[in-house]
């Protein structure tokens, strides 16, 4: 047989196996994190998990930031990656972006991807009345399982306050539940507790941990959920928590919730080890601007 054939019938065997691998391999699940919060300091505290999800879990991740700053309302450059995403993370507080920008988070949550959403997301946006784009003020409802904007029954019992969380024992099905993997039963973490009670979470939310309000600065201060999980209008995995003061992060629980959370968001079970806690040593620095509500 003529030796050239044969090498040639080499090569494209050697190209076949190539393109098997390729096809074989496991897929790398790109992970969005779109931030811009005025208050908490989402924009130095999401970097540093996206750091952790590549550096641990094999993730590619991009962070998108409100420009020039966090108190920059009406722009988050860089939307368009939604549309590569298998699971974005939000951590917003009264934006009032473009419609083009809208439209990318738009498409991303109609297409029933998962939603990890922290805090002030619930009221993401403050478009004023009868602005056309008004609607998505109170899109916590539909797409987060949470209270439509702030105000209202939508509140938190002070500053000065901070919060004892622990896991929810009515049942067992929020207990064993695989977000709660490796998760100490009560923890303390300094964000005041919002109310969202009692027509949020929804019914058929899975309320996974409560929240005691620690020397509450209103005398009407009663226990509420911190975490969900929840299947949105799009039919999109939802795992919302009004926890996210920077200092939340700090705490070991915490930041186990926060990658069972993306993993369980994106189909993969909890983590099976825990290298232990990282430092995310970042301050809190309260709203730097004026501005309304909380």
């Amino acid at each position: 047989m003529n030796r050239k054939f044969l090498l040639a019938c080499c090569a494209v065997a050697l190209s076949f196996a190539s393109l098997a691998f390729v096809a074989g391999a496991p897929k790398v699940l790109r992970v969005v994190f779109v931030t811009g919060d005025h208050e908490y300091s989402s924009e130095e505290t999401m970097p540093i998990i996206a750091a952790e999800l590549e550096k641990r879990y094999g993730m590619r991740t991009i962070v998108l930031k409100a420009y020039p700053d966090e108190n920059a309302e009406e722009n988050i450059p860089g939307l368009e990656a939604l549309s590569n995403a298998d699971a974005a993370v939000f951590f917003l507080r009264w934006r009032r972006l473009p419609k083009d920008q809208i439209e990318h988070i738009r498409k991303y949550l109609d297409s029933g991807k998962p939603v990890v959403a922290f805090r002030t997301t619930t009221h993401a946006f403050n478009y004023p009345k009868g602005h056309e784009l008004e609607k998505w003020n109170a899109f916590a409802a539909d797409y987060l399982g949470g209270p439509p904007g702030w105000g209202g029954g939508h509140y938190h019992y002070g500053h000065r306050s901070s919060t004892d969380v622990t896991v929810n024992n009515q049942g067992p099905a929020a207990a064993n539940d695989p977000i709660l993997t490796g998760i100490d039963k009560s923890f303390h973490v300094r964000s005041w507790l919002y109310n969202v009670l009692p027509n949020y979470p929804p019914p058929d939310a899975k309320r996974l941990l409560i929240g005691h309000a620690v020397d509450p600065e209103r005398k009407d201060a009663i226990d509420n959920p911190v975490a969900w999980t929840w299947k949105n209008k799009a039919g999109g995995r939802v795992f919302m928590t009004t926890l996210g003061h920077p200092e939340d992060f700090q705490v070991e629980a915490v930041q186990r919730l926060v990658f069972n959370a993306i993993h369980w968001a994106l189909g993969k079970p909890a983590p099976k080890k825990w290298a232990g806690r990282i430092a995310i040593d970042v301050k809190y620095h309260g709203i730097r601007k004026t501005a309304t509500g909380k």
